[in-house]
Formats: structure tokens, sequence, C-alpha cells
């Protein structure tokens, strides 16, 4: 086995990866009934809310593959557009669709469109969104362990199941408010990380920030905006200011794994509080990220690798384990895995309530005992885990950037349920079947746009495609197709 750090370092590692299991079983306490388990029993404070939804957001993808952006020939701060379409799309969820989560006790997102719409709405949503948080964060996961390879040697199938098995125990065993309080921690560390890589490699060039200033000076990396019309582009700023927009009131406004945060809030005006702040913090981590990736192309440019790099993903990480100091190195090295864990247990867990609430509890007749919900929860968290998993592996095949195809199967689906909630917030007419067949319609599009059509369109474009078509032709079912009546059989 070869061990590509230290003693010391992987100490550090080690101590991390068995403190957050330790921590987070320890926080999360006794939980006696769902509530306790899927939502925190709704006491958690506004700014752990703040933390635990920038750290989800922040995943090892924006640790290791937003330096990257920068890092490439070209590669500039254009990605900071979509973080301004983010901010915008945050408060128009706190306007339009937060208070629909205050109406009433609910567990899922989707338990609003049942009563909306009906019991089937809500559950071809729900597995939609636990198809694409199964495959999006399998991704997270395979990049998360391309990491402990290089670190420790070993297979990455076994680094995997690794990660993925230290995640299941603390996320089973804690529940919602183990997640919540794990992901401030880590928020903390991978900041602390970054910020720690970046003065490193300042203290390494020849002549520090006047090199660094020169360097992303002369090679164009501070342009920030690009206006042209080019939807091929994902990094123009109309495809950041409203493909953004629709991605994030689609992924923060109709998605479990942030909904969940908010139902765990004391009240509405924490939890938009809270997503209020997010976006601001999320741009300027967004913009620490880019700035370290011109850092990192700046050092390499006066000490270039022995080895070229095979994808932009692996740069940040193979600077961490070639060129950190004793300590630092096996801090950053915990950054990584802070970033991909948060993420990684909000999964689980928003996946395990959107299951229960939406598929399991509706469809099981017998009445069930508080203790014995929890207690098949946290089977159903641990089934999850196995299938994160299983995508990890199975996700060494894949050749493009991981970033993208992230980024991408969020943007596919999330824009469907958005459009959902947009006719169950803006249409009185519309119905069950309407809804359903806009669904069906607005998935057909996306696909066909993403996949077939001849001119290519980027992703930051898909959620925006897909809620529009749902819209659209939902509203139209319902006022051409007046015979169809509100419900369907179930």
């Amino acid at each position: 086995m070869n061990i590509a750090i230290g003693t010391t370092d992987l100490i550090i590692l080690g101590l991390y990866l068995v403190g957050v299991v330790l921590f987070g079983s320890w926080v999360g306490g006794k939980q006696k009934n769902l509530s306790d388990y899927l939502l925190g029993g709704k006491t958690l404070p506004w700014w752990a809310i703040l933390g635990s939804i920038v750290a989800t957001e922040t995943s090892t993808v924006t640790f290791l593959s937003v330096p990257g952006i920068t890092y490439e020939p070209g590669g500039n701060l254009q990605f900071l557009q979509l973080a301004l379409g983010f901010i915008v799309g945050r408060f128009l969820v706190i306007v339009f669709l937060l208070p629909l989560y205050f109406r009433g006790e609910i567990y899922s997102a989707y338990e609003v469109l049942k009563k909306r719409f009906g019991g089937t709405t809500e559950r071809v949503s729900s597995l939609a969104f636990i198809v694409m948080r199964t495959l999006a964060d399998g991704l997270r996961l395979y990049l998360t362990a391309l990491v402990l390879e290089k670190v420790v040697g070993i297979p990455l199938s076994t680094c995997i199941v690794i990660i993925g098995i230290g995640t299941i125990i603390y996320t089973c065993l804690g529940g919602m408010k183990s997640v919540v309080w794990n992901d401030c921690l880590q928020f903390v560390i991978y900041i602390a990380g970054a910020i720690f890589a970046f003065a490193v490699i300042i203290e390494s060039l020849p002549n520090g920030w006047s090199d660094y200033r020169q360097f992303a000076i002369t090679h164009h990396k501070l342009t920030m905006f690009d206006f042209s019309w080019d939807l091929a582009n994902k990094y123009t700023f109309w495809a950041g200011l409203v493909g953004g927009l629709f991605l994030s009131m689609a992924t923060h406004g109709a998605d479990q794994l942030m909904i969940q945060r908010y139902l765990g809030s004391r009240s509405q005006r924490d939890a938009a509080k809270a997503l209020g702040i997010s976006g601001f913090v999320v741009f300027a981590q967004f913009a620490l990220f880019l700035l370290l990736g011109i850092a990192l192309a700046a050092f390499y440019t006066n000490f270039p690798p022995q080895t070229p790099f095979g994808k932009s993903d692996e740069v940040f990480a193979s600077f961490i384990i070639d060129h950190l100091p004793i300590g630092i190195k096996g801090l950053t090295l915990a950054a990584v895995f802070a970033a991909a864990m948060s993420t990684l247990s909000s999964s689980l867990s928003s996946t395990t309530s959107a299951l229960v609430n939406d598929f399991y509890l509706p469809l099981t007749s017998s009445q069930k005992q508080p203790e014995e919900l929890v207690q098949t929860s946290r089977l159903f968290t641990a089934l999850f885990g196995v299938a994160q998993i299983t995508v990890g592996i199975a996700s060494q095949s894949i050749s493009d950037s991981v970033v993208g195809n992230v980024f991408s199967i969020a943007a596919i689906s999330t824009g469907l349920i958005l459009g959902i909630f947009f006719l169950a917030t803006f249409s009185k007419q519309a119905s069950q079947v309407s809804a359903l067949l806009g669904f069906l319609v607005g998935l057909i599009v996306v696909l066909y746009v993403a996949f077939e059509m001849k001119t290519q369109v980027a992703w930051p474009w898909y959620t925006l495609i897909g809620a529009t078509t749902v819209f659209i032709v939902g509203i139209g079912a319902s006022r051409f197709l007046p015979e169809i009546q509100t419900a369907v059989e179930e």
C-alpha cells in the first residue's frame, strides 16, 4: 500500500473521520419520533440552518472541481454569473414557495403537491427527487474517493465504501440534528482548508501577491461577465442570471434536500433568514474557490507538474497531497471529506424523509408506533447509503468532468418538479392529470434538448426549459381538456 501522506497528516485525517462519526452520533441525541429523527425536533436555530444549507450545497464537486474551472486555459470568473442567479432565485423562493411549507404539519416538500393535486403527483415528484439525489450524490461520493485513493493507495472501490459507510453510520444514529450540526462543523473546516491552501500558494510564488495579480491579469482570469447569447455556453450572463435563477428556485424551493432544513427551523421567519443570507455566502464561496483555481494555475506555471493532469478535477487534490506542509495537508484533506460528507449525509436524510412520508406511510395500512417508524427510517437511510455507494463504484467509467454531470442531473430533474410547484402556486384550474401530463411532456422535451438536439444547449438552461414546459402544458391541458377531472383513481 503506497501511502502518499506522512504519519502526522494521516492521524489528523483519521481523527477527523472518526470524530465526525462520534460527534454526529452524540449530538443527535435520542430520537423518540419522526419529528426528532427527520426534522431535528424543529428546534434548530436559523444560523445552524444557514450553515447546513451552505455546507449541503458545497460538496466535493465545489471544493475540487470549481477551482479547476479557473485553472484551465481560458478559465475565468464567469462561473460567478450563476451565483448571481442563485441569489435572486432564493429571494423568489422566500416570497412564493416558502410559505407553502408552513401551512400545517408536513415532513416532505411533496406533501404540498398531494394537498393540491393528489397522491400520484406527490409520489411522481418524490420519486424523481429520490432518483436524482441518488445518482448525483453517488457521483459526488466517487469524486471524494479519488482523493482518498491518492492518499492511502488503496483501490478506488474500497475508498468509496469507506466514505459511504462512515456517512451512513452517523446519519443513521443521529438523524437530522446530527446532520445539521455536523454540517456547521464541516463548513468551518472546509473554508479553513481552502484559505490555508490559498495562503500557501501565495507564499510559494516568487513575488507573492504581485505574481498572482500579474498572472491573473495577463491571462484574463478576472473576467466575470459574458453578455453573449450563445446557448451552448454555460457561463454567460443570461445563462447565469436566468438559468441560475430557475435552478436555484428548483433546488432551494422544490427539492426535499433543502426543504427538510426549512421544516427543521423554529419558524418560517427563521427559515427565510437562513435561506436569504445563504445566497451571499455561497457567492463568496464560489469566489474563493475560483480565486484558488487561479492561484493553482499561477503555481503550476512556475512549478510545472511532472505529469500533466488528466482532468481539471485532479489539480487541487494533487496540490494538497504534493505541496502542502505537514499538518495543513491533513487539515485540508479533512476539508475535502467535510465537503463531501455534509452533502452525502443531507442526501441520505432527505431521501429517507421523502420515501417514508410519500410512499411508506401512505401505502402502509397498519398504525406504526413512533419508535418503530424511527427504526424503519434508519433502515431506509442505510439502504440509500448502499445505493449511493453502488452509483459511486459505477461512476469510475465516467470520462467527462464530474461537475458537469452532477449539475446536469440536477438541472434536468429539478426543473420538472419546479414546474409542478408553479402549477400548484399559480394555477387554480390545473388538475392532477394536467400536472402529470406536463411532467411527462417536460421530461421528453428536456431529455431531447440535453441529448438529442443538434443545437447544443448548456445545462443551466435545462431547469428553465423543464419548468416552463411543465407549466405551459399543464395550463393548456387544464383549459383545453376540461373533461379531465382534477383527480385520478389512486
